[in-house]
């Protein structure tokens, strides 16, 4: 736990000498008050007498907390989380090493993602081969994403590059833009995600280095996630050349993202799993103030009760 105004525990130095006047004050109280021959018989300290004070101080201390404006590490979503997903839907996702195939499996993977993410996180959908196509536009409403992802199909060819232009200019803020043109671009201030996905080489389009240029200057962090084997194994099914895992890991490293290889459904959806963590979720610091404001509210109603109830007639 910090704090934001630590000097507001000093507070807490005097809650000793508070105490300690008070139960001079009982003291003196008892000595002076009137006695009666039977007052022993007509009332007696129910254990509430000594909670109450107890109570009291616990709220004192809660008070004295709170006004230094404490704070802890908290999991919480991202604020105005904005990521776009690009997948690869070239001829080659028909490959078989992932069952029913790759295409299903990057799609059951990009489901778990998007369920995943906190629920105003804004989600885009890009399917690329030859040419890049936006088929969800940014929306918080994932259903959406999730209805457009069972619509992706199979096309020919491979442009990287053109998917990942296309995926940055649905983000917000972004435009499309020519790659080689990224010096021109002003970079907007608020962080946006690319989660890239292919199995292949890009051998048409837009180079995908000079995309990755655009996505940096328009502050757009890229993962990518490569799916296949680099060199396909004997017995798949697997149809197209192999992963360009070199061009991938260049894309994340640019732009300040990541690269993940899977090599089965399972692992496909772990990387996806963890991405969506990432992207959506984030670690920070808030005050909790508020919560020892309630604290010390309940500890004085509490006080207040057992203080009523602190004698008893027999």
């Amino acid at each position: 736990m910090q704090f934001l105004w630590p000097e507001a525990l000093w507070g807490l130095v005097a809650l000793p000498g508070l105490a300690g006047v008070a139960v001079w004050f009982a003291r003196r109280r008892a000595v002076t008050g009137w006695h009666h021959p039977q007052a022993a018989w007509l009332a007696t300290a129910s254990p509430r007498r000594r909670l109450a004070p107890t109570l009291y101080f616990g709220a004192l201390a809660a008070v004295a907390v709170g006004l230094a404006r404490p704070t802890l590490p908290l999991h919480l979503p991202v604020r105005e989380a904005a990521v776009a997903l690009s997948i690869d839907v070239s001829g080659s996702m028909r490959s078989q090493d992932m069952r029913p195939n790759r295409l299903e499996a990057a799609k059951e993977a990009a489901r778990a993602f998007v369920r995943r993410l906190p629920a105003d996180a804004a989600v885009a959908l890009v399917a690329f081969a030859g040419t890049a196509e936006l088929l969800q536009p940014l929306t918080r409403d994932h259903g959406r994403v999730l209805r457009a992802l069972d619509d992706l199909t199979f096309r020919p060819r491979t442009a990287i590059g053109e998917g990942l232009l296309e995926a940055v200019a649905a983000l917000p803020g972004r435009v499309r833009v020519q790659a080689g043109l990224a010096q021109a671009l002003p970079a907007p201030r608020t962080r946006a995600v690319v989660v890239l996905l292919s199995d292949g080489r890009s051998n048409t389009g837009a180079d995908p280095l000079e995309a990755a240029e655009v996505a940096r200057r328009q502050n757009v962090v890229v993962y990518t996630v490569g799916i296949g084997d680099p060199a396909p194994r004997d017995g798949l099914w697997t149809i197209g050349g192999p992963l360009d895992e070199q061009t991938l890991k260049e894309i994340a490293r640019r732009t300040g993202g990541q690269y993940f290889h899977a090599a089965s459904g399972a692992a496909l959806s772990r990387v996806y799993r963890e991405l969506a963590y990432r992207v959506g979720w984030e670690t920070r610091r808030e005050e909790v103030s508020g919560v020892l404001a309630l604290v010390a509210a309940g500890a004085l109603v509490a006080a207040w009760y057992a203080g009523s109830r602190a004698y008893r007639i027999q």
